[in-house]
């Protein structure tokens, strides 16, 4: 008698984690022929010098394994920008690496330093990596709201959080989804809140280009008493709008890469090495991506000015590339049932914000993506005239 092949259950480390609303409103926008404001990525070409850099890259035999922490030359590219932008100097040999993207670089960060037991702050609402990063890590997740509808930190409330088993605190601007922006007073009382603690930060800057309204990008690498706890991400895709190149970047002080590094190597080892040498080259420029912030302006003003013609209530979108609204005047279903009810009836494709919260938490809002073509922009909000 044979017996059937038996496939042994799993116990799952994330039972909570399904197919993400990303995933499920970008398939209902292809579905229905809907403009897709929903998924954050452009949706026009790089800049085809970039594309050459890389080909040039291939041409000349840079095709196989480059040195585990990232291209030399990359690396010293990175350290040479936060040295001009932010004034500190990292030694590109020791505290700069180069990630598969800044998913992985926080998940790699989350694995190098926490342990079971530990407790990491998150704020709430949260890119939707963090807390499955955590709990993959065994560490107790620690949930803080940032004040809803005007999503600025409430430093009473983490001060109240950190407790003797506070391993570390993640904080992101600018932010996803909101799109605000940590002012230099913010970042100053984070720096003191922390100063007694032995607590790292995970700082996620992977719009750090995009702010707007000549306000600065106040990285955790301006402030010494940050930056010498602090894993500060970034992310090229964004950038240099290769979304789906997956290179990212951490820099941290020595002990921290070198322990960063362990992790690594293991669950990456190394990245893709033409487009190493690609972006290091087409670094050289830094127009390339010091114009961002006008670029991205007039595409957020574009956007915000149809949608001002709706009855959404905008919220501010001082960074990044995302526009928060309101739509209490819309609408009464749920923001996941109005994104749903969107993307069906009008055409277009949003994110509701209740998506970046553990529970399911509704303030009303939904989240647009407006880094698209001008072309596309427009024939949303002729969508969304409708409302």
């Amino acid at each position: 008698m044979t017996t059937a092949p038996r496939t042994p259950a799993i116990d799952s480390k994330l039972p909570k984690v399904g197919t993400t609303i990303f995933t499920v409103m970008s398939a209902l926008a292809a579905e229905k022929g809907a403009v897709n404001l929903g998924q954050g990525f452009p949706d026009f070409p790089c800049d085809p010098q970039l594309v050459e850099s890389v080909h040039a890259a291939m041409q000349q035999g840079l095709n196989q394994y480059p040195p585990m922490a990232g291209v030399p030359a990359l690396r010293e590219a990175v350290a040479a920008k936060i040295e001009a932008q932010h004034g500190r100097r990292y030694s590109a040999a020791d505290e700069i690496t180069i990630t598969a993207g800044a998913t992985q670089a926080i998940l790699t960060a989350i694995l190098a330093i926490v342990r079971p037991g530990d407790e990491v702050i998150v704020l709430e609402p949260c890119y939707d990596s963090y807390i499955p990063n955590i709990e993959l890590a065994g560490g107790t997740v620690v949930r803080v709201p940032l004040v809803p509808g005007t999503f600025r930190p409430d430093f009473d409330k983490i001060a109240a959080a950190l407790s003797p088993r506070t391993r570390a605190i993640l904080v992101n601007s600018p932010h996803n989804p909101s799109a605000t922006i940590w002012s230099r007073e913010d970042m100053l009382q984070l720096q003191d809140l922390l100063a007694p603690t032995d607590v790292f930060l995970i700082s996620d800057e992977v719009y750090e280009h995009m702010v707007y309204d000549g306000r600065a990008h106040e990285s955790a690498a301006r402030f010494p008493g940050l930056a010498a706890r602090a894993f500060v991400v970034s992310s090229f895709g964004k950038t240099y709008h290769v979304t789906g190149w997956k290179v990212g970047v951490v820099a941290a002080p020595a002990a921290l890469t070198a322990e960063f590094r362990k992790v690594h190597q293991f669950n990456v080892f190394a990245v893709n090495t033409p487009v190493q040498h690609g972006l290091a080259h087409y670094m050289a420029d830094a127009s390339r991506y010091l114009q961002l912030p006008a670029f991205y302006q007039a595409k957020r003003d574009l956007f915000r000015a149809g949608l001002a013609r709706t009855r959404f209530r905008l919220m501010p979108s001082e960074g990044s590339f995302f526009q928060c609204v309101d739509i209490s005047d819309v609408s009464t279903l749920s923001e996941a049932e109005f994104c749903v009810w969107l993307t069906n009836e009008i055409g277009v494709a949003a994110i509701p914000l209740s998506a970046f919260y553990a529970d399911d938490f509704d303030q009303r809002v939904v989240r647009f993506c407006y880094a698209k073509q001008d072309a596309t922009l427009r024939e949303a909000l002729e969508r969304l005239a409708k409302l």
